[in-house]
């Protein structure tokens, strides 16, 4: 691989043939000065030692040493090489609810929506941190496994909607048990894993399992999505007109938020819990709290970046310049006395 650093600096080769139209001028203009001098024989008989041949080669080297500096200047820079950055962070698992409770508006704009924009924000406030994205209704599966690539990250978060999962439900403990799996293996401490829900129609035995995380050594908090006095599932038709989930009865189903079992999961995990609300999501908060844990040495592979390489077209250049600094406008003294041809006719005489 090959690349430049400051490909703008190659605009300066333009001034190469440039300076070749200037070197042709006073050429020309040198010839025309001496033949208005006197006869060119007779001006070419005064100055014997005057090379015509030199003045170009040393225009030549001038010119390519030129070249070489301003090709170094835009800092050529070749191939990349795999390498380790140990970094110290922690490993963060979101575990975030889709199932269609989500969609109640007692939390502006709705409970989903509010907790997707507390996650980006939380992500941006991330720093070699590892992070990964879990979903889950009636089932669970990762969304985005661990990483460090935060804008994949923030990529994945944009795309995730009800539509994900048809099994619809509220399993926490199939979201808890794939959570656990998501974090890396050789990691042994410092992993958190945040579960934010509205916590209705609870599948699962989500307490053992938040217990087992953190003996594990994953701290499990709960983030509670949802007002105390609930709200209804909006629902919309082929038109996208709004309607609201109703029950067998053909009443309005209200969804609440069940704070008992997340606060429950939370002391099982060694976490937190807390209720979001119109004015706060709760992950700030919980921000404070992953600060405060231990950093944990991570290696991630990375590619480095191109290794420069302007040195050698440097060093070039040096060396043709100082080859040119040593090229005299003279002819040499003793290759002007040597005459191949004259020499070759003595021998043919002498024969």
């Amino acid at each position: 691989m090959f690349q430049f650093a400051h490909i703008e600096y190659l605009y300066g080769l333009l001034a190469l043939p440039i300076l070749g139209f200037i070197f042709l001028i006073a050429l020309y203009r040198r010839k025309r000065a001496l033949k208005n001098f006197g006869n060119p024989d007779l001006v070419n008989g005064l100055t014997p030692e005057a090379s015509l041949s030199k003045p170009w080669i040393k225009f030549i080297l001038m010119e390519s040493a030129l070249m070489l500096i301003i090709i170094s200047l835009a800092g050529p820079q070749f191939g990349t090489k795999l390498k380790e950055i140990k970094r110290e962070g922690v490993e963060l698992v979101i575990a975030l609810d889709i199932s269609n409770s989500m969609m109640a508006e007692d939390i502006a704009p709705n409970r989903l929506e509010n907790a997707k924009r507390a996650i980006s924000k939380l992500v941006d406030r991330l720093h070699n941190d590892k992070v990964a994205l879990v979903v889950f209704a009636g089932d669970a599966f990762v969304q985005l496994p661990m990483t460090t690539d935060y804008e994949a990250a923030k990529m994945f978060l944009s795309t995730i909607s009800p539509k994900l999962i048809n099994n619809q439900g509220t399993a926490i403990g199939a979201a808890i048990e794939l959570g656990i799996k998501a974090f890396t293996p050789s990691q042994e401490k410092n992993k958190a894993l945040i579960i934010i829900t509205d916590g209705e129609n609870h599948e699962g035995n989500a307490v053992d399992l938040a217990t087992a995380a953190n003996d594990e050594g994953i701290i499990v908090h709960t983030i509670g999505m949802g007002l105390s006095k609930g709200a209804p599932i909006p629902e919309y038709n082929q038109y996208g007109q709004k309607d609201y989930r109703t029950d067998n009865q053909g009443k309005v189903v209200i969804s609440k938020l069940d704070e008992d079992m997340l606060k429950k999961i939370a002391v099982s995990g060694g976490g937190k819990y807390i209720r979001a609300n119109n004015t706060k999501t709760g992950l700030n908060a919980l921000f404070d709290e992953l600060n405060q844990m231990e950093k944990a040495e991570m290696e991630v592979k990375a590619y480095a970046e191109y290794e420069e390489q302007f040195q050698y077209f440097v060093g070039f250049a040096l060396l043709i310049l100082v080859i040119e600094f040593f090229i005299l406008f003279k002819k040499n003294k003793r290759l002007s006395t040597v005459n191949i041809f004259k020499s070759n006719l003595l021998d043919l005489k002498k024969q």
